[in-house]
Order: structure tokens, then sequence, then C-alpha cells
């Protein structure tokens, strides 16, 4: 799925929907702070967000209930990487950097977190792992089978 940008007005709009995951019009619009947007405004918004995939309609009834279809989790990363590539080279360490010295990162929370090597292990396992139980395997296992079958 592919993810795109949302402009602000869109993006209030799902911040909303992420809190209440699936909800017709009328909840939407009493969920919005105030002042409230008109219901054309909100309407047009839910009609942009699901032509971009942001939103899935179910009708139930003569009401069309919309859902979440891009969960919040996979925005903010979109949004991460997106910093990442436009503003520090695609380097977290950047990032990290950029933000102690701005006093915006403690170094408490900094120890918390896994180190490099550790994470490289972790790749390598992981690597390992997806080298022998992967497809590969399979296909071979497949093929076995199919040469047995034709004997």
């Amino acid at each position: 799925m592919k993810i795109s940008q949302l402009t602000h007005s869109e993006e209030v709009l799902m911040r909303i929907m992420w809190k209440l995951k699936s909800a017709p019009l009328k909840e939407i619009l009493a969920a919005y702070p105030e002042p409230k947007p008109h219901q054309n405004t909100v309407s047009t918004f839910v009609k942009i967000l699901t032509e971009k995939k942001f939103l899935s309609v179910v009708k139930e009834g003569r009401i069309f209930r919309y859902e979440v279809a891009v969960p919040r989790n996979s925005y903010r990363l979109f949004l991460l990487q997106n910093l990442l590539a436009g503003y520090f080279e695609n380097s977290g360490d950047e990032l990290i950097k950029t933000l102690t010295e701005n006093g915006l990162w403690d170094s408490e929370e900094n120890s918390s977190l896994p180190r490099e090597k550790e994470v490289k292990e972790e790749n390598a396992v992981g690597d390992f792992i997806n080298e022998i139980t992967g497809k590969k395997k399979q296909d071979k296992k497949e093929k076995k089978k199919k040469k047995k079958k034709n004997k």
C-alpha cells in the first residue's frame, strides 16, 4: 500500500478517525474540536481520504460507516522516513545528534535504547533464520516432491 503525505486538515480528520477507528459522518463531526467545520467540508475531506485509501467505506443500511485503512503507526513511520530522508541524509544518528544538541533528547532515554552492536547481532540472527526457512528452501522441497510424483 502506498502512503502519501496528508494536508493539515486531512491529518486532523485522520487523528479523529484513529481515535474512533470506525464511525459514520455524524460521529466524526461530533468528535471535531470547536470551531467545528461545516458538514460539507468534513464530507469532502472524508471523500478525499477514501480516494487516497486512508479510509474505507462500509454501507450499513442507508448510512455509510468510515473505517481506518492506514494505521496510525504506518503513517507515523512514513513521516519519520520522509523526515530522515529530507533533513538528515537518512541517518538516525544525525537526527539524535540534532535532538541532543538542542536539548530535546535526554541522555537517560538514550541509555535505554538498544546499542548498535545488539541490533546488528539481532539482524544477523534474523537473516540466518530467513536463509534457513526462506523461499528457496521451500522451492527446493516442492521440486523434489514433483520429481517423486513424476517417477
